[in-house]
């Protein structure tokens, strides 16, 4: 089974940027879907972005409407690693993150990481 481990996050002022990286271990991300999520304290998890597989390497990218137009989500397949690119980050966007896989391309989330924590300070 897949375990997935976030780095990346930290403590910024709004309009910084971040990059989350999330790294696979025990089975390759080439063609299966993968994605971001968010949970602030005393919030439900939210939607951020995720990638899914059309073909051999085409993925189709998909952002929560709170995110979209500032972070980027994309994937090193040789790294095995998913990335989020967060641009002007806002005191909104403070949350822990945490990185998800499917078992194959189109069904459900099954593998979660832990989670990395944002910090966005006004």
């Amino acid at each position: 089974q897949v375990q997935l481990v976030e780095s990346g996050g930290g403590l910024v002022q709004a309009g910084d940027s971040l990059r989350l990286s999330c790294t696979a271990s025990g089975r390759a991300l080439n063609s299966v879907d993968m994605g971001w999520f968010r949970q602030a304290p005393g919030k439900d998890r939210e939607f951020v972005a995720k990638v899914v597989w059309r073909a051999v390497n085409v993925f189709d990218a998909n952002y929560g409407d709170s995110v979209k137009g500032r972070f980027t989500i994309f994937k090193d397949n040789s790294k095995n690693t998913l990335y989020l690119q967060m641009n002007s980050l806002k005191p909104e966007d403070t949350a822990v993150y945490t990185c998800a896989a499917s078992a194959v391309a189109g069904g459900g989330f099954t593998s979660w990481g832990q989670g990395t924590r944002v910090t966005v300070s006004s």
